[in-house]
């Protein structure tokens, strides 16, 4: 009683211990949680961040430039030998005859010290206002950028999770398919005992069970391999388990026949398209940049310090510094740049003729494609309601060949066969239920409807 009592104690602490522990890891994602965790843990989408935050950094430097510089300098000056300058020896002697050599004399002091700072502010600069106006722009490219790269992802790990949801299904249908076959030669075996059957019809159901566990094991490769390439587009490390929590099966195709009824691509919805105009917005600033080299710049520095001139080191220290101010104002106007700028100018329109040319390419491209995804999408549709008949009329040929077989006047090569069929009708309804999600997929993007912030 008392092992008890202290057993029961134990597990009451440890129940409310793991009561008290937070579960960190998630291992069931639905699709939705599976694109959301890519887009927090994708490292594409954290370089296209890191990108945007670099962009901020530039926008903050271009803005820096415009504010007051300020700058300091200190100096200390030994002349060793102090430099000599000639005079006329009439200079300092009136007596001195006419050819006299001139007379050197000493221009300086031995130390000299000065401490100084000036003050630098830019009043008017064309190219620094441009700059201001493209930070936003630039800013806006960088933020475009992040989402095409979120959509991207979101395309990747939809597919990659289709994928790994149909070789799950494959699964299932082989071992419910395997599970029937065994059945049946359980069945054949004991009427084969009982001298029913011959030998050869054992024979070829474990022909036909061989076959489908090799296929199995196939179909489980696959499903490693799908998973494999599920976490990896997440951004999830190789080792983490996960299960997908959405069914298939449960995809209401008569809703996303509605859903894809309409075709219609808006550009201004394809994230493409959007930066293209944020690149022509650019290089519209940047041909005004150029010629805002024409105009004049104008900036104005102000420095104060202090100087002083001894005959010893020592001296620095306690004799008397004298102070200087300067103000200066710069104004430069350009005149000539032997047409400089003039080629530059023609070099900017034609980079703004070839993002627009690149505009136009994309409409079209994206014309092409919303129309290859809208016939895909209907043809995905067409084959799905085939598989589906065949399916269905492979079950029920299966279920006659069986009857048939069991009241002596089918054949066991009948049933074989129409357990290969089935398998094939099962395979060929899950690849045409993956076209058609896929083709869904294709048609969102290009409508622009696949991601959303």
């Amino acid at each position: 009683m008392k092992n008890a009592k202290t057993i029961r104690s134990t597990l009451t602490v440890l129940t409310a211990l793991i009561s008290f522990v937070p579960l960190y890891a998630q291992t069931g994602y639905s699709l939705k949680e599976a694109v959301d965790y890519a887009i927090k843990h994708n490292l594409n989408i954290k370089n296209a961040q890191l990108d945007a935050v670099s962009a901020e950094a530039r926008i903050g430097e271009i803005r820096a430039t415009g504010l007051p510089q300020v700058t300091g300098a200190v100096s200390l000056t030994n002349n060793i030998i102090i430099p000599k300058f000639f005079f006329p020896a009439k200079t300092f002697d009136p007596t001195a005859p006419d050819d006299a050599p001139p007379t050197p004399v000493e221009f300086g002091i031995p130390w000299q010290g000065s401490a100084s700072a000036t003050l630098n502010q830019l009043i008017f600069n064309g190219s620094y206002f441009i700059g201001l106006k493209a930070a936003a722009t630039y800013r806006e490219l960088a933020q475009k950028t992040t989402t095409s790269s979120k959509v991207s992802v979101a395309e990747a790990v939809t597919k990659a999770y289709y994928s790994a949801q149909v070789a799950e299904e494959r699964a299932k249908l082989l071992d419910l398919n395997i599970a029937r076959v065994d059945s049946s030669m359980r069945e054949t075996k004991a009427m084969h005992a009982s001298g029913f059957v011959e030998l050869l019809d054992v024979n070829r159901l474990e022909v036909q069970i061989n076959n489908l566990q090799t296929e199995r094991q196939k179909v489980q490769n696959l499903i490693e391999l799908s998973y494999a390439l599920l976490k990896y587009q997440m951004g999830m490390a190789a080792n983490e388990s996960i299960k997908l929590t959405d069914d298939i099966n449960a995809v209401n195709v008569d809703e996303l026949r509605a859903q894809s009824a309409n075709t219609d691509a808006s550009y201004e919805q394809r994230i493409e398209y959007s930066l293209l105009n944020t690149q022509e917005k650019l290089a519209q600033l940047d041909l005004r940049n150029v010629r805002s080299g024409y105009l004049p710049n104008l900036s104005a520095s102000l420095g104060y310090g202090y100087n002083a001139g001894m005959d010893k080191f020592s001296q620095l220290f306690t004799n008397k510094w004298f102070n200087n101010m300067v103000l200066a104002v710069n104004l430069n106007i350009p005149i000539f740049d032997g047409f400089t700028k003039k080629y530059q100018i023609n070099q900017k329109k034609i980079a703004i003729d070839k993002v627009k040319n690149s505009q136009t390419l994309l409409k079209q491209s994206i014309d092409l494609e919303n129309n290859q995804a809208s016939i895909n999408i209907k043809n995905a549709f067409a084959t799905l309601e085939t598989q589906k008949r065949n399916l269905t009329l492979a079950e029920e040929i299966v279920r006659v060949s069986k009857i048939k077989y069991k009241e002596g006047v089918g054949s066991n090569i009948e049933v074989i066969n129409a357990e290969s069929s089935l398998k094939e009708a099962q395979t060929n309804y899950f690849t045409a239920l993956y076209d058609l999600m896929i083709a869904k997929v294709d048609l969102s993007k290009a409508k622009g409807e696949l991601y959303s912030e």
